[in-house]
């Protein structure tokens, strides 16, 4: 085996220290979020937000791995964004800005924490009000939650990308909603985010990715956002977009000064993930990154809106493809819903119904007071339960 065979074996599942790298990761993301979200009240500023789920990540990595010889990176691997409403993704505003929330707004929360390059990506849904969500916009969160324990019972080892393509349009069309476009599932790697293998969300002709198949010792960041509307969401504002990521494999020369301390300072800082330009010096940053996106040196992650008035759910979670099943290792309990629809679909419930861990041979221990597989607790579709299923309330 040559240096090259035995590094890449050693950072795949199959070393216990990449696991706990992972793991660790998705503790700090789940407790971030948990942060966010209770730090979510009607008036309180979205960056003031945003900023606080920055810095918890980059505090909790940073206390770890502080005494190995060999530096490890670790912090913030997605910059917390909070969208509100028929705001699709990736609002995360400005220090500058001045939005704050609102009761009854609907929040998309998105977030992700790296340890040594290994990614620990989730996003969550979160009605800013008092009791039980009701409702189109438990319709939304119903399809969102449904849809994605549907793509966990399938991610698994011999299946293929195109089957969770299918089933999750099944789910949404169930509860009279849409999957959006545009959104897609990735394979992560260490310090890669959108590794090549990915999980198309809506099949259209514009669209097609290459077919493959799921394999054991895989990683893989789950995303679905689920719409009221028409589900396909559109660019308003260009200056509203503040989330980048470095294009590694390009180079050009910047004219300007200010271009070029910019992207020194982001190749400095943030190499590979992707950051917020909150992090930049603002004025300096608004001069800089025109010239290195015009050049292709940066790849932007745009805010993109639905229709006023649509509602808009988001469910991200990150799935290990172990020897002994998939292990969801990012997720938070949802809010009280109560969908106008119920799934009576066969097939989807079919679906639900699957394991997600495969049961251990030779009658191991059961761990005391669980009767069930993890992951097998909610195997019925979420029509009026509250969609917080026992293994999502276990990771927590």
């Amino acid at each position: 085996m040559s240096d090259d065979e035995r590094d890449e074996k050693e950072l795949d599942l199959s070393s216990p220290d990449v696991v706990t790298k992972y793991k660790s990761a998705a503790e700090i993301a789940n407790k971030a979020l948990q942060l966010v979200i209770s730090e979510c009240k009607p008036k309180v500023k979205v960056v003031d937000i945003c900023e606080k789920g920055d810095s918890f990540i980059r505090e909790q990595t940073g206390n770890m791995y502080k005494n190995v010889k060999k530096k490890i990176e670790r912090g913030v691997a997605f910059p917390t964004c909070i969208s509100v409403n028929n705001t699709v993704c990736h609002f995360s505003p400005l220090a500058s800005d001045e939005t704050v929330l609102e009761e009854g707004d609907v929040l998309k929360i998105d977030l992700a924490c790296h340890i040594d390059g290994f990614i620990a990506a989730v996003a969550h849904t979160h009605v800013l009000q008092e009791g039980p969500v009701t409702g189109r916009a438990a319709d939304v969160i119903a399809a969102a939650n449904t849809a994605a324990e549907v793509a966990l019972r399938l991610v698994r080892p011999g299946k293929k990308n195109q089957d969770v393509t299918d089933a999750i349009q099944k789910v949404a069309a169930a509860y009279d909603c849409r999957i959006v476009e545009g959104v897609l599932s990735h394979q992560m790697k260490q310090f890669v985010i959108d590794a090549n293998k990915v999980v198309l969300n809506v099949s259209n002709p514009d669209t097609r990715v290459d077919d493959a198949e799921f394999e054991e010792n895989e990683v893989y960041a789950i995303d679905i956002v689920a719409s009221t509307g028409e589900g396909k969401p559109k660019l308003l504002d260009e200056k509203q977009t503040t989330i980048y990521k470095r294009a590694v494999d390009r180079s050009y020369n910047l004219k300007m000064k200010a271009s070029r301390f910019i992207y020194s300072e982001i190749s400095q800082n943030f190499p590979i993930m992707p950051f917020s330009a909150r992090a930049l010096e603002e004025k300096r940053a608004r001069l800089g990154l025109v010239e290195c996106m015009n050049h292709e040196l940066l790849q932007p992650y745009p805010v993109l809106h639905e229709k006023s008035g649509d509602y808009v759910a988001h469910i991200k979670f990150t799935v290990l493809l172990m020897p002994n099943g998939s292990d969801r290792i990012t997720s938070h309990p949802l809010q009280e819903i109560q969908p106008t629809k119920t799934v009576d679909d066969p097939e989807i419930k079919a679906w639900l119904a699957l394991g997600v861990k495969t049961k251990k041979k030779g009658g191991g221990k059961k761990k005391k007071g669980k009767k069930v597989a993890e992951g097998e607790a909610e195997a019925v579709p979420m029509d009026t339960t509250n969609g917080a299923s026992a293994a999502t309330q276990e990771q927590n």
